[in-house]
């Protein structure tokens, strides 16, 4: 079975869950968000092949994984002791941006590589210092919705849970364009 198959059958057990939406709603709960960011790195990981490694860094071997609501903008949050690292390492591995719908029935998936966010990231530094000079635990910036649909690479689309584009040969494609 290809890696994108493996992937949309997870997303079709643990991600769009009608059963769970319906009972969301009947009860006034929100229900963009309650899928947790680690079933996104999990969904990332059987799509790519990846696995996770160690506890900071990458979420994935070579891939950061990002989420949102259909047109969100995909925060990046870097923490005060490792942050330049951090940076630096986001401006080299692959990035997954995860678009879903309200209730999840919609998902587009966008793939960039590191080297093609320098120009958003390059900034980014010089604010992180400048921030943590003034004594906060955190920095956050975000990479536009917009920016991603124009300069990410379409890796699969999901309408009405059903899949409707896919782009199985994805990280070759992304790797030589």
């Amino acid at each position: 079975m290809r890696k994108v198959d493996q992937a949309y059958d997870l997303y079709k057990k643990h991600i769009y869950d009608a059963e769970k939406v319906r009972l969301l709603k009947e009860n006034n709960l929100k229900v963009a968000g309650h899928v947790h960011s680690v079933i996104w790195e999990l969904f990332a990981a059987i799509l790519t092949g990846r696995k996770a490694e160690g506890i900071t860094g990458a979420d994935l071997l070579g891939w950061e994984v990002k989420s949102a609501k259909d047109g969100g903008s995909f925060e990046y949050q870097y923490h005060r002791n490792s942050y330049l690292s951090k940076l630096d390492e986001d401006c080299k591995v692959n990035h997954l941006y995860c678009s879903y719908g309200t209730d999840y029935s919609s998902l587009e998936v966008r793939a960039m590589r590191g080297d093609e966010l320098n120009g958003e990231m390059s900034d980014w530094k010089a604010l992180c210092i400048e921030n943590y000079n003034q004594g906060k635990l955190r920095f956050r910036k975000s990479i536009n919705y917009g920016y991603v649909k124009q300069h990410g690479l379409l890796v699969l689309t999901i309408c009405q849970s059903e899949l409707v584009f896919r782009e199985d040969n994805f990280e070759e494609v992304l790797r030589n364009r």
